[in-house]
């Protein structure tokens, strides 16, 4: 197949999932699999799931960076990114119109945001629930998880999480040592280890460069490409755990009220998509849709310079016992991450009286028993916030 009929191929596949993939980076995964390697046999199952272990191991959304490299396998780099824009866009447009909406007939007061408020709460329990089985199933890794979450809520500054992700990996080192490395596969990747290095040396340099910069010349856009850039970088976990980042850069700088950020956070599980795309949403709150563009690129940036900087070295340094004992700490530690931003800002912000309580009760309950789409409890969010208000 040509270049062009192959990216063609994959922006239409992508764009497909990009509207159909409800349900959180997991659910992600699955449509994934079902599409690009069931129906398309794009890679054979054990790719995949070597694909699958690098992206949970690096920092970003890592159901877009599995996207991304399917694409980088099956067209080159290009390939990569047209994956990314497919699967990206509907949710980017969806969340975009949504800020508009919201600027342009000043409903942010109103109930059926505050809705959407608790709406993120059930949301966010039901993702500490199955992340806490999954990676802090025994008693060190839930002991790791509580630690960090106990020094989250209690010293809340830009690099706590950064600090403690970094400990809980050497911790994790020790610990796990001796654990069994997974089997891996020789995976063909068009991509040369000089351009990798290249990757990795850009993505480091935009991590120290805006920060100095943002220091010394004071435009909004520099700012704002610095603020969700390392938003982007620094998060393990997924969707759900950028959110204590993300509102410790936008919201004690002004650009967003916490009231607006909640909402938004409760819209954007209503659209399929990746998570990540939230930062379109508040991008647009904070310069219009400019500042949409500005913020949905800079916070997938580090996504895609960490896929395409890891690929060609992953065979190698999965084979490492210590490594993977860094990933399970670094896991662990993200779950108490995401525990700490349940209290602060979730709770704290939406559940103001008993009734509240309730409301976010039933939405766990439609969440997780019955097992309703995000969609549907987001509605149901919505509707009962105007009715408790």
């Amino acid at each position: 197949m040509s270049k062009p009929r192959a990216l063609l191929e994959i922006l239409a596949v992508s764009a497909k999932l990009g509207v159909t993939s409800f349900g959180g980076p997991i659910a992600h995964l699955g449509y994934f699999h079902n599409e690009y390697i069931r129906r398309r046999k794009w890679l054979n199952e054990q790719d995949y799931a070597d694909i699958v272990a690098l992206c949970q191991f690096l920092p970003g959304p890592a159901s877009s960076q599995v996207g991304i490299a399917v694409g980088i396998v099956r067209a080159g780099m290009l390939g990569g990114l047209t994956a990314w824009l497919g699967f990206t866009l509907p949710s980017v447009i969806a969340l975009v119109l949504f800020a508009l909406l919201l600027q342009g007939f000043d409903i942010g007061s109103t109930g059926w945001i505050h809705g959407l408020k608790i709406v993120a709460v059930a949301i966010v329990v039901q993702a500490i629930l199955g992340m806490g089985q999954k990676l802090a199933p025994d008693r060190n890794r839930a002991t790791i998880a509580v630690l960090v979450a106990a020094v989250t809520v209690l010293w809340q500054t830009a690099i706590s999480q950064v600090l403690l992700i970094g400990i809980a990996g050497i911790v994790g080192m020790f610990l796990y040592k001796n654990s069994p490395t997974s089997n891996t596969t020789s995976l063909s990747i068009p991509i040369s280890r000089n351009v990798a290095m290249l990757s990795l040396g850009v993505f480091f340099g935009l991590l120290i460069l805006p920060p100095s910069l943002r220091q010394m010349v004071h435009v909004q856009w520099l700012s704002m490409f610095d603020s969700f850039y390392r938003s982007g970088s620094l998060v393990f976990g997924g969707g759900h755990v950028v959110l204590p980042m993300l509102e410790r850069e936008v919201v004690p700088t002004g650009w967003v009220s916490k009231s607006d950020f909640l909402a938004g956070y409760g819209a954007a599980q209503a659209v399929p998509g990746p998570l990540f795309t939230f930062a379109a949403y508040l991008g647009t709150m904070i310069g219009g849709v400019k500042g949409a563009i500005i913020a949905t690129t800079a916070i997938f940036l580090p996504a895609y310079l960490l896929v395409v900087g890891a690929l060609p070295f992953w065979h190698t340094l999965r084979k490492s016992a210590k490594v993977q004992g860094a990933i399970v700490g670094i896991n662990a530690a993200v779950v108490g991450i995401l525990l700490a931003a349940l209290y602060n800002p979730l709770w704290i912000t939406a559940i103001l009286a008993p009734v509240d309580f309730v409301l976010a009760m039933i939405l766990f309950v439609m969440l997780v028993f019955w097992k309703l789409p995000p969609w549907v409890v987001v509605i149901a969010g919505a509707l009962g916030g105007m009715l408790i208000s």
